[in-house]
Formats: C-alpha cells, structure tokens, sequence
C-alpha cells in the first residue's frame, strides 16, 4: 500500500484507523474522508481530508485519481441497530459505496478493504465457534448487505482481479470513540459508566455471549490482512476474527477487579436483544490464523485494565 484513502474516517474504527495508518505509511499518504461528521481535529491536522458522499461515485473517482489511490478501506456504513430503524437508508449507503469502490479500483488496478461482521451470520448458522465457510442467512437489513458486500468482493476478484479483502468483525470495543448504533455497544459504554456513575443498565440479557476485539487488535488484523501474500490466501471475503467472547455478567466481574462497587442492571431492548441472538456466541478464526498468521494481543482481562485506565484518564480531562 502506497496511498490509501479512508472512507469513514469520522466514524468509530476510521478516527483511530487513519493515525494508525499514517504512523505506517506517512501523514501525507493517507487521505482521510468525511461526510456529514466532522473529522477528529487530530485527523484534519495531520494529513489530507476530503469531504465526500460515498454514494457519489464521480466525487470518490476525482480523490482517487487526485491523490493517486491504489488502497481504498471503505469503512462507511449504517450499523445494526441504526440500519433496523431504516432499512433503505442503510442498504443505499451499504451497497452503493462498497460498488463504487470496487468499480474505481477495477479502473485502476487497485485494492479494497471492506470489513464484514458477525452481522452477517443469521439463527440458522452453528453458533459456537462458527466456521469460517457456513450458512448466512442473517435476519438484518446490515447483515444481508455484508453477505452481498462479501460476495461482491469475491466476484470483482475473480472477474476482474480486484484485490478484495475484508475482516468478518465481532463488536469493536474503544477507549477513544464512542460507537453509533450498533448491538454490541453496551460492551463499550458499560466501561463509561462505570468509571463515572459506578452502575450500568444493560439492554442485552445475561447469557448473551458475542464475540469481541479490542481496537488495537482491529487497527492490526486489517493492515495485518493487507499486506499479507495473496498467494496464501484461501479466503478473502471475509476473515472470521476475533479476540474473546463474553456476556455482560462476564465483562461486569472483570470491571469489578477495579472498581469493586460496580453494579450491573438489566433493561433489556427486544430489537437488539433479537438481533444479538442471531449472531455466533463464537467464531473460529483459524482460517485467519492459518493463512496470514492472525493472533489477538489483548483478552477480556488485559483489554478491561487498559479500558479503565485509558477511558479514566480521559474522563478526567
């Protein structure tokens, strides 16, 4: 990778992506990417930014040829939650996107990073450590837009030899952004509380066990994944990644370490109580492991003591 361009750089993994990938690459080699939410000032500081739609092919066209893109992360999406709440909105945003960008880089030879996600998984897939190849049929307007994203990348790979690669990621948990809308935010927003209020109120039930990562485990498996030799990998759309599964009673008890006053409540929301038992209490990952030598550095423990120490003195500020 040369020169990338990040679409969604204003969002929850694109606002730590991008300085991410200018401590790799150089500040001026990567073009960071907003629409509607402003960039982090940091970002908007330290290299080139471009206010675009996504969905406005002939606008993404001009950055790449701009700023001679041959790596496109498309990080734009409508998550979950959000995306139950307006379906057409979602699939638009989604699916248009994820098509002008493989579009543009089969015109320039070009590669693209499109992360996929637990979401795209359904109730008829095997829920404990979830194969890597295995039914989709998830039950969510998100969802079905990463199978179709995941299967447009595989075809713009072998009819027109797109370099497609993608991360099927469980929740992405943050001490720097807050995420937006989807159904494993209460596993970052359960650490806010604690530090501030010492309680929280969960709208997923006891029992609901997801697959996790912390983020810079997520920063990692994707330039991690980029940059390894395509003539290794098997697999391409998407990777199976995780870190560690756990439920809220779980995540509650590792905070207690710290904060031993802590209390967990349960108000549980039905909409993404319903979507979160769709999805894997579990994925296997050792395709990625296999393929391009994937290995989480942080568990629920060492991620929790970061988490509190981070969001604290934070928090302070």
């Amino acid at each position: 990778m040369k020169n990338i361009l990040v679409l969604g750089a204003a969002g929850q993994i694109g606002s730590e992506l991008v300085p991410y990938l200018r401590k790799i690459y150089g500040e001026n080699h990567v073009i960071a990417t907003f629409n509607r939410t402003p960039l982090l000032q940091e970002i908007k500081e330290s290299g080139p930014a471009v206010q675009m739609d996504a969905i406005n092919k002939d606008s993404m066209y001009e950055a790449v040829k701009k700023y001679d893109i041959d790596t496109i992360f498309n990080l734009v999406a409508v998550l979950s939650a959000k995306g139950e709440a307006n379906p057409t909105l979602s699939w638009r945003i989604n699916m248009e996107t994820t098509f002008n960008c493989l579009e543009i880089m089969k015109d320039v030879r070009g590669a693209v990073f499109t992360p996929s996600s637990i979401g795209a998984f359904g109730p008829s897939t095997p829920q404990d450590q979830t194969p890597q190849d295995t039914i989709m049929r998830p039950t969510t307007i998100y969802g079905i837009s990463k199978v179709a994203g995941e299967l447009l990348g595989d075809y713009y790979y072998l009819k027109y030899g797109v370099d497609a690669r993608g991360l099927r990621y469980p929740g992405i948990i943050s001490n720097v952004t807050l995420p937006g809308g989807g159904t494993t935010d209460y596993a970052v927003e359960i650490y806010y509380e604690a530090i501030k209020t010492k309680s929280y109120t969960s709208n997923l039930s006891a029992g609901t066990f997801l697959d996790m990562m912390y983020m810079p485990d997520a920063l990692r498996s994707a330039v991690e994944l980029m940059e390894a030799d395509p003539a290794k990998l098997v697999h391409r759309n998407c990777f199976n990644v995780t870190a560690m599964s756990f439920d809220p009673e779980m995540i509650a008890a590792a905070i207690r370490k710290y904060i031993p006053e802590f209390r967990l409540d349960y108000k549980v929301d039905p909409v993404k109580q319903a979507i979160a038992d769709s999805w894997p209490n579990s994925m296997d990952d050792s395709a990625a492991r296999s393929e391009w030598g994937w290995k989480p550095e942080f568990d629920l423990d060492s991620m929790t003591k970061d988490m509190i120490e981070k969001v604290s003195a934070k928090l302070k500020k």
